[in-house]
């Protein structure tokens, strides 16, 4: 099997390995690190670049040329990096020479980020370099996809601690790295300057001219890459560009280079080996590590926590801390929301987890805090869920640059009560932060050109193969696995664009059989791939297991689609088969009648009036009980399939994992002219169910009403708060819905205010507890969106 692999000529890029040394004067007695050899392992990046350029699986998501985007209101939108100013810029520049005019330019993106695959067996640390056809669409490079491949895994030179901070040794460290770099992009420089013809993924031949692409590294990787100061960074970012550092370094010594402008003046950036390249203006926007893990994670929660104890002193800040965390723990289940079972406080963390607690995080500590540092934590937080969107717009560009202005004036209480008395000049990241308005001009949305790209990217280019091997001379044996997974994945895409993988192998093999004349009746064969598709098929909500820790939600391929919320396939046993019986099951008596108004909204155009009696409730069938549906809809921005649609699921069980019951919350729909959730319903799912009334079908919901409190979104958090509905007696308001009303699940999270909660508290009880809730817009992108 693996020589039918290593046959393949489809996705085939060779592995060659070069070594580097130190080629300086040697002192007397060199350090080892002067004497050692170092491999650095690379593939042709211009046979890379072809495999990528003709994969017929972009046929439909790559762009041949740079594009300006604009809505019906003539605002411009940025998407893809093809859609930013600086894609149109190089194609200027590019039309300009007779010989590349009229070219597709096809700029290659690049990343890199050190990776350690295990700590116990002595600190195995690679160094991959990943690269990327910028034609292609931001949500396929976020899905990999083979739009990202691992080309190079660079050198990392090491010496003893006494050599660590030798100048000499630093110096070589960068050269090497920078060297490494003009050497492994050499077969594309030729093309730079003069068109290659090549097939492309639409089966189409064109000229296509290289240049280098924006650069996704962190920050250490940003000073590395663009030979800067690490811990300073120079004022002025419109001067930092290739002019200005060559004539600063023409014109300035070395010393003051360092010290007052940040610049390491004796090397050389590997893009002043290329035409059309500078890695000034190329170092992309990181939101993963300056944003998420950086400026919130790092920051932003640290610095609450150092006003807690500077305020309450050491024990009582513990203690409200402790607090924090129970609520957070105390956050109701939801799709895509980790659940943090001890709260914030564990020591490893990851950009998933960074993600989850911002999402939970700030109804926890409002009540704790200021209400100017619980403004600044809700800005912040918008401002992040605004550069995450996958399309961003003229509007959405204002309203970053609004909000970092108020963000700015916000953050000055934690200077003011002590917490940051030295302000935040030495806080790089949070300086990072105001480069975005311009990111997205430049490159389009932040999230295609982001390190988590390259950080998932390690699991199976690094992490993966590391495993597999025998940890014995492991690079070799991974460089082995990653060129047999790339071509496996090539020919993947090429049988399939062949229809070669339409159907089974028994159901090709029966309808070859049927071919040839065995059998006569060919509706066999349908019910054959009926049969097979429907096998393992099933429900399976509420089953005994293992509670997970974290749900993600469905990722739904194919193209974009309305949305929808449909019943689970199956209903659920033993449950009453009339609605009178079935009210006092689930202890909602006037069940029949809400379901005779719900029939007469469904068949009237007029609503009911108020003082009108509600007709009986006609006969029904088929009644069925259900224990969850699926929302289906269209979220880019999220965890989705390449069409960018999503499906999470919305329960309404008795018995979630064989513990507590679940009964999630949803927005129902109730006024389309309105925007956000002023045309919107919080509701809570009781009971899904369907029935037929004079042959129709009815999927619908019981719903426990909630209403806004106010009529603008919450001054410190920024959201929604509701509070439930009771009727004149005191019990609770509850409706039948039908299921096209509803838009999506809804995540309630509840004002906390003064309640300390209990160590044994469980999240089940929360829904039930308290008087008045969030609409939580930060659960996912898609709420953000739709519940401001």
């Amino acid at each position: 099997m693996l020589g039918v692999i290593d046959a393949t000529p489809l996705g085939n890029a060779p592995w060659v390995t070069r070594k580097a040394q130190y080629n300086g004067v040697l002192p007397q007695n060199p350090p080892p690190w002067m004497t050692a050899q170092y491999e650095i392992c690379f593939r042709n990046t211009l046979v890379c670049a072809h495999n990528m350029i003709s994969n017929p699986d972009f046929a439909e998501e790559f762009d041949v040329a740079p594009y300006r985007e604009y809505n019906t209101l003539l605002k411009r939108r940025y998407t893809n990096l093809m859609s930013g100013d600086w894609a149109w810029s190089q194609a200027d520049i590019i039309s300009d020479d007779p010989d590349t005019h009229g070219a597709m330019f096809c700029p290659v993106v690049l990343g890199s980020d050190k990776t350690t695959v295990s700590v116990a067996t002595g600190q195995n640390d690679y160094y991959p370099l990943y690269m990327s056809w910028g034609n292609v669409w931001n949500n396929v490079r976020r899905a990999h996809r083979n739009a990202i491949t691992v080309v190079a895994f660079l050198a990392i030179p090491k010496a003893e601690k006494r050599y660590a901070k030798d100048p000499t040794f630093r110096k070589f460290r960068r050269q090497l790295f920078h060297s490494s770099l003009s050497t492994i992009l050499q077969p594309l420089k030729q093309y730079m300057t003069k068109p290659e013809v090549v097939r492309c993924a639409d089966s189409h031949f064109r000229r296509a001219i290289y240049g280098l692409g924006p650069y996704i590294a962190d920050y250490m990787e940003q000073v590395l890459t663009t030979n800067t100061v690490q811990g300073d960074f120079y004022e002025g970012p419109d001067l930092r560009c290739k002019e200005h550092t060559e004539l600063l370094v023409e014109l300035v010594d070395l010393k003051n280079l360092w010290e007052g402008y940040g610049i390491v003046g004796d090397l050389i950036p590997f893009t002043n080996d290329f035409p059309r390249a500078d890695i000034c203006q190329l170092i992309s926007g990181d939101l993963l590590h300056q944003i998420i893990k950086g400026c919130f994670k790092d920051h932003l929660v640290d610095w609450v926590n150092d006003y807690l104890k500077l305020t309450h002193g050491e024990t009582k800040g513990n203690d409200i801390i402790a607090q924090i965390d129970r609520r957070i723990a105390a956050v109701p289940a939801f799709t895509g929301i980790r659940r943090f079972k001890q709260g914030r406080d564990f020591k490893q963390w990851t950009g998933d987890d960074s993600k989850a607690l911002m999402k939970v995080y700030l109804p926890a500590v409002v009540h704790f805090v200021p209400a100017d540092m619980a403004r600044a934590l809700s800005t912040f937080m918008e401002i992040c869920y605004l550069l995450r969107r996958s399309v961003q717009t003229e509007d959405t560009v204002a309203r970053v640059s609004q909000c970092l202005r108020r963000y700015h004036n916000l953050r000055e209480i934690f200077r003011t009560t002590g917490t940051r008395p030295n302000g935040f000049h030495a806080y790089l990241r949070h300086h990072a932060i105001d480069h975005y308005p311009q990111h997205i001009v430049n490159f389009g949305a932040p999230n295609g050109l982001c390190s988590s790209i390259t950080e998932s990217k390690h699991i199976k280019a690094v992490k993966e193969p590391w495993r597999r091997s025998n940890k014995y001379n492991a690079l070799s044996q991974m460089l082995e696995t990653n060129q047999r997974t790339d071509k496996l994945a090539a020919a993947r895409v090429d049988f399939a664009a062949r229809h070669m993988l339409e159907g089974t192998c028994l159901s090709e093999a029966v309808r070859s059989f049927l071919l040839a004349g065995a059998l006569e009746e060919d509706d066999n064969m349908a019910d054959l791939d009926a049969e097979v598709h429907a096998e393992g098929e099933g429900d399976g909500e509420g089953e005994g297991g293992k509670e997970p820790e974290w749900d993600y939600g469905d990722v739904v391929e194919g193209s974009r689609v309305l949305g929808d919320v449909s019943l689970a396939k199956q209903p659920q046993r033993n449950y009453p088969k009339s609605l009178k019986a079935l009210g006092r099951h689930v202890k909602v008596p006037q069940l029949p009648l809400l379901a005779s108004m719900f029939l007469y909204d469904q068949t009237h155009l007029e609503p009911l009036p108020d003082d009108s009696l509600c007709p009986p409730c006609p006969p029904l069938s088929k009644l069925s009980v259900f224990h969850s549906a699926a929302a289906t809809f269209y979220a880019p921005s999220d965890l989705s399939g390449i069409g960018g649609m999503r499906r999470e699921h919305i329960r309404a069980t008795p018995s979630w994992y064989k513990g507590p019951p679940r009964y999630d919350c949803v927005l129902a729909e109730k006024d389309p002219s309105l925007e956000g959730f002023r045309g919107l319903h919080a509701a809570r799912i009781r009971l899904f169910m369907s029935f037929s009334c004079n042959d129709i079908e009815y999927p619908c919901a019981l719903v426990r009403w909630f209403s806004p409190v106010g009529d603008e979104p919450d001054d410190l958090t920024g959201m929604w708060i509701v509070e439930p509905d009771y009727n004149a007696d005191g019990s609770s308001l509850y409706g039948v819905i039908h299921l096209d009303t509803i838009l999506r699940a809804a995540h309630l999270i509840p004002v906390f205010g003064d309640a300390i909660i209990p160590a044994d508290f469980h999240y089940s009880q929360s829904l039930d507890a308290f008087n008045a809730y969030y609409v939580n817009k930060f659960a996912d992108h898609h709420a953000h969106e739709v519940a401001f």
